[in-house]
């Protein structure tokens, strides 16, 4: 796999929309990996260099208020993207706090989160 070719990291505990995202970036041109866990996707290995994290929010197995020093200490510099079932000023709040660079609600527009994966991925 070339550098030039994005890659996604899907981070979402419903499988269903794992592979609803995972085919919605691969139909751009981008690969996309999907993990039901931030614990599995720190496990797993991952390039830094064009690449994204499109996660779900409130992530599920880790508290929020830690995340982004989680993912810095384990070496994770990438861009994230947010995804939400909830849009309450506290949950934009927190997601910026994070350092995602974008915050969408769910049910997201494709075309937005693509243009918004996109950005992200040039910025890595």
């Amino acid at each position: 796999m070339g550098t030039e070719r994005g890659i996604v990291y899907v981070i979402d505990s419903d499988e269903s929309v794992r592979r609803a995202f995972a085919r919605l970036i691969r139909t751009e041109g981008f690969d996309a990996e999907t993990f039901p866990s931030i614990g599995d996707f720190l496990a797993g290995e991952r390039r830094e260099e064009h690449s994204c994290v499109l996660i779900d929010f409130p992530v599920d197995d880790f508290p929020d208020s830690g995340l982004m020093q989680r993912l810095a200490g384990c070496g994770v510099l990438t861009p994230i993207v947010v995804v939400s079932a909830g849009d309450s000023s506290r949950d934009r709040d927190r997601a910026r706090q994070l350092g995602a660079v974008s915050f969408f609600r769910k049910p997201v527009d494709d075309q937005a989160l693509l243009d918004s994966i996109r950005w992200a991925i040039s910025r890595a």
